[in-house]
């Protein structure tokens, strides 16, 4: 491992904003830095109040901050300036902040388009997508800038529902009701640790009917989707993919350094250590 300092007066802050915060992104990051021998530090906090804790970013000062649901349209008009990639689905999971001037990036897309294009999943495939927020935007902009026609997205909220739908030009129904797809992908909380850990957010036949199976909770890396699509013999993208290639990308962003695959691959491991 590489030579860390203890903490000290010029150690960089960055931290992460999550209604419902892990330690997976706090070991990955740290775990990078004390690798590399950087002299950074990374902290995760649920805020009680989401323009205090921006305001805090640009005010103490703290260098990065990601950001997770329920925070990813609501940081928007509290930034300086939208990175394209944010700017392209108006949602931010990540804020880079150069001496006071906040912004505000996405990296999920990023990972989302990369996992899509490794896991060689056709583009000819149907999708049923679960979710309207801010991630479902991320998913639904890289299922259609990837190729992908026959998308319907599931969300009770009609109007966020219909609002992404017409957004991306895919369909739009309230619940799964025995529709099936080729590719399905949860993108709500169910299925997450805490009140919607036990959920399972498509039902056994719908997984049976599907060709693969993408939830991109990260906590718990096996949910009750993911151990439904294993048991039925389905090929599965996991959270904690989605989770990897983006925290890489924000510690790109914050750091200036780029790590070897094998740095990240060795990050992400110890970061889903209990």
């Amino acid at each position: 491992m590489g030579t860390v300092p203890i903490l000290n007066k010029d150690m960089s802050l960055c931290i992460s904003l999550a209604a419902r915060p892990s330690n997976i992104g706090t070991r990955f990051h740290n775990y990078l830095y004390d690798l590399l021998g950087l002299n950074f530090v990374y902290k995760a906090f649920a805020p009680v109040d989401i323009e205090q804790a921006v305001a805090g970013i640009r005010g103490l000062p703290i260098r990065g901050a990601a950001v997770s649901m329920p925070y990813k349209e609501a940081v928007i008009p509290l930034v300086d300036v939208l990175d394209p990639s944010a700017k392209a689905i108006d949602s931010v999971n990540t804020i880079v902040n150069d001496h006071g001037t906040l912004t505000a990036y996405n990296t999920d897309y990023i990972a989302i388009v990369r996992l899509l294009k490794d896991h060689s999943v056709p583009t000819t495939h149907s999708v049923l997508l679960r979710g309207s927020g801010g991630m479902a935007k991320a998913v639904a902009a890289a299922l259609r800038d990837t190729g992908f026609t026959a998308v319907t997205i599931v969300a009770r909220n009609e109007e966020s529902g219909r609002a992404l739908a017409g957004l991306y030009g895919f369909g739009w129904r309230p619940e799964v009701d025995g529709a099936t797809a080729d590719l399905i992908i949860n993108v709500t909380p169910l299925g997450m640790s805490g009140a919607d850990q036990d959920a399972q957010s498509f039902d056994d036949q719908t997984v049976a009917a599907s060709q693969m199976v993408f939830d991109v909770v990260a906590l718990p890396a096996e949910t009750p989707l993911i151990k439904a699509a294993r048991a039925a013999g389905k090929p599965v993208i996991t959270g904690a993919e989605v989770i990897a290639i983006q925290a890489e990308e924000q510690f790109v962003l914050y750091t200036g350094v780029r790590p070897s695959a094998e740095q990240v691959r060795e990050a992400s491991e110890f970061s889903r250590q209990a």
